[in-house]
């Protein structure tokens, strides 16, 4: 049987040496790319330039400086992350490294209803098609036995 020790995970590793910033500062937008949550550093300079990043309260320009303990806020799909800044790294590394350097306090996101299907009353009882149509918008596998 396993205890609650075995099911927590270990710590990641530390970012390596030459993924840390040598200041006490970063850009936002090198910041953003090393932590993983733009695809690339380009990506992060247009969502500064556009407006979807802001460095405590106000909108960032991609060559902000920020420094620990800063607020960055990053639009994505229409939500805000909300990230405090714990460390600063200028080279992209891992996964759980780049988790190690910042801390997520985004709301979480409110889960859409799926959509309802409509059918026109008196239209009768839905033919094969239909069925599967349906079936597929309920998430389900027309083939599965009820």
């Amino acid at each position: 049987m396993h205890s609650e020790l075995d099911t927590e995970q270990a710590p990641a590793a530390p970012p390596p040496a030459n993924a840390l910033a040598s200041g006490n500062e970063v850009r936002v937008d090198t910041w953003l790319w090393a932590i993983r949550q733009t695809k690339s550093r380009s990506a992060a300079t247009a969502a500064a330039r556009s407006g979807h990043v802001k460095v405590n309260g106000t909108t960032a320009k991609a060559s902000q400086k920020i420094r620990v303990g800063d607020e960055v806020r990053l639009r994505v799909d229409g939500f805000d992350r909300i990230l405090i800044v714990t460390g600063l790294l200028v080279k992209r590394v891992g996964a759980p490294q780049a988790r190690a350097c910042y801390e997520d306090r985004s709301p979480l996101r409110p889960r859409l209803a799926g959509a309802v299907p409509i059918r026109e009353r008196g239209s009768g009882r839905p033919s094969k098609k239909e069925r599967r149509e349906l079936d597929r918008l309920r998430g389900r596998d027309s083939h599965e036995h009820y």
